[in-house]
């Protein structure tokens, strides 16, 4: 039993994996903590409240031809368990629509103890009993985010050790519960480092994560590597091609990221949303078929910041923001085949 246990398990978790990289689509990060799409709201205007977050996350969900382009949704707590305004679970419209359900099970970062600035990712305690509970729900892959800040003598080793350690457990548990696990280690763009101290960074961290997902006996097959791309800090002032970051990214990722890893999800992390189509694009037009993995996207704000301040909390607006969604992923999709262009963005 136990063996035919394992078998079907294995299945499951391919056949998530491969749905998730199916035709160039892409993953849309709706998993926003409370505190950060409350954030947003106000930046926006929007009142804070529950039923706004609902009817906001039911616009992205409803927008017409979302799954043309998009292949799984990330969702949070609060939103795994909520309903459009007939009753009907969320979780059920993205499966009707041919999307896999996802969820983010992470609880956020805390400071790292004995380690001034930086940050540790908080959520293993009691992970296990929360992924079954999720599976059963209907949720099929997960996400897990570290968030490694670079500056005078940060990250340590420490922090990077600790922050792989939990996102090498986290995925395991994933794996046991029929979980595929979106692993999260994102170089932050926040300082005025420069892009050559990105590489070197982003290299430690992958590095790292790998030799931690090796210890934790994960099926490398069966995850997907979300990642920062090479970028210097967002205060550095210093200026890359699409060409350059591209280069650079595929590079380093191919010292760190084995071939048996499928797929490549980019996160946006602070990157306009032209700028991370931009670069995407360039990426999937050098490497072309020639890297063992697929690249494609897991943006958030890149999808939804343009949408959001059309919306403004008002239902009069709610077509235009779901058009501006469905720009934005179809964008994504083209800069995933290499065939993205400003000629897209005119909107005449």
């Amino acid at each position: 039993m136990e063996m035919e246990h394992q078998a079907m398990n294995v299945k499951k978790l391919s056949e998530t994996t491969v749905a998730l990289l199916a035709d160039h689509k892409g993953l849309f990060a709706m998993d926003e903590s409370i505190s950060t799409c409350n954030k947003r709201f106000s930046d926006a205007g929007i009142p804070k409240t529950e039923e706004n977050r609902r009817t906001y996350r039911e616009l992205i969900i409803k927008t017409t031809g979302l799954n043309e382009s998009i292949s799984g949704i990330i969702l949070y707590h609060e939103t795994i368990r909520q309903s459009d305004e007939a009753g009907i679970p969320f979780i059920k419209t993205i499966e009707d629509a041919g999307i896999v359900p996802g969820i983010k099970v992470d609880i956020g970062t805390e400071d790292l103890a004995g380690f001034l600035g930086e940050k540790i990712t908080e959520g293993l305690d009691g992970l296990r009993y929360r992924l079954k509970e999720y599976a059963r729900m209907g949720a099929r892959f997960a996400k897990w985010r570290a968030a490694i800040l670079i500056g005078q003598e940060i990250p340590s080793r420490n922090c990077i050790i600790s922050n792989a350690n939990a996102l090498a457990r986290y995925a395991a548990l994933c794996q046991e519960c029929s979980l595929v696990p979106i692993v999260e280690p994102e170089v932050m763009m926040l300082g005025s480092h420069s892009s050559k101290k990105c590489y070197q960074v982003t290299r430690e961290v992958l590095s790292t994560v790998f030799e931690q997902l090796y210890l934790q006996n994960i099926t490398l097959e069966s995850m997907i590597l979300k990642p920062n791309m090479i970028l210097p800090g967002q205060d550095s002032g210093e200026k890359n091609t699409a060409e350059k970051i591209a280069e650079n990214t595929i590079k380093c990722l191919m010292e760190c990221v084995p071939p048996a890893v499928p797929g490549i999800a980019f996160l946006s992390g602070g990157q306009s949303p032209r700028e991370a189509s931009n670069r995407l694009n360039a990426m999937n037009q050098i490497s072309a078929s020639n890297l063992p993995w697929k690249l494609t996207f897991s943006f958030g704000r890149a999808l939804q910041q343009t949408a959001l301040a059309i919306w403004e909390g008002d239902d009069l607006n709610k077509v235009s923001a779901q058009q501006e969604i469905y720009h934005r992923v179809k964008c994504n999709r083209a800069a995933n085949i290499g065939l993205y262009s400003d000629e897209m963005e005119r909107r005449d």
